[in-house]
């Protein structure tokens, strides 16, 4: 034991700015569902989502998009994904088939509280697909460096990263259904 000698040097690390410190992480990915609408009467009746996406990984090419979802496009994008990628999908929140009986007395899927807690769970669906698979980090929302909070900020997983369907989920207006499966190539 006399032979060990303890290296109590300290590290020397290169000397920070505010912007470092405080600004956004290197990659980030940020998702936010919100702002949803209901459109439409009778039996036509649906809600839309609005999806916000705001990035600097290299492989989208938009940096920042707004489209509108509605329930049965996150539906296909889970179909897709579990059809054609290496990554463990998450649910999607419930149908909520109890609460279209006309006999319940309320708005069923279209009443407010229902409608934000689907908001929720289909942001939170984005979220999981996009969070990397590494345990090293606690969760996004739980991680303050300084004043920074990364609030529902995640490093997105790189085998979801590169499917074109998700692509096309969060950055073009409209799905095309018809799409022929294939991965993003980083330029």
């Amino acid at each position: 034991m006399a032979d060990t000698i303890a290296d109590t040097r300290r590290l020397f690390s290169k000397p920070q700015n505010l912007n470092d410190a405080y600004g956004p992480p290197s990659n980030f990915l940020e998702i936010d569902v919100s702002n949803p609408e209901t459109v439409g009467v009778g039996r036509t009746r649906f809600t839309t989502y609005e999806i916000r996406l705001k990035t600097n990984l290299p492989i989208f090419k938009l940096k920042e998009s707004r489209v509108r979802r509605r329930y049965s496009d996150f539906q296909w994008l889970r179909g897709e994904l579990e059809r054609d990628s290496k990554v463990v999908v998450p649910p999607l929140p419930g149908k909520a088939l109890s609460r279209q009986l006309p006999f319940r007395g309320d708005d069923g899927i279209f009443d407010d509280s229902f409608i934000e807690e689907r908001r929720a769970g289909l942001e939170q669906f984005l979220n999981k697909i996009l969070s990397s698979s590494s345990n090293s980090l606690p969760p996004a929302s739980d991680v303050t460096w300084g004043l920074y909070e990364f609030k529902d900020r995640v490093a997105g997983h790189p085998l979801a990263q590169n499917e074109r369907c998700l692509h096309m989920f969060l950055q073009d207006e409209s799905v095309d259904k018809t799409y022929t499966p294939s991965k993003i190539r980083q330029a």
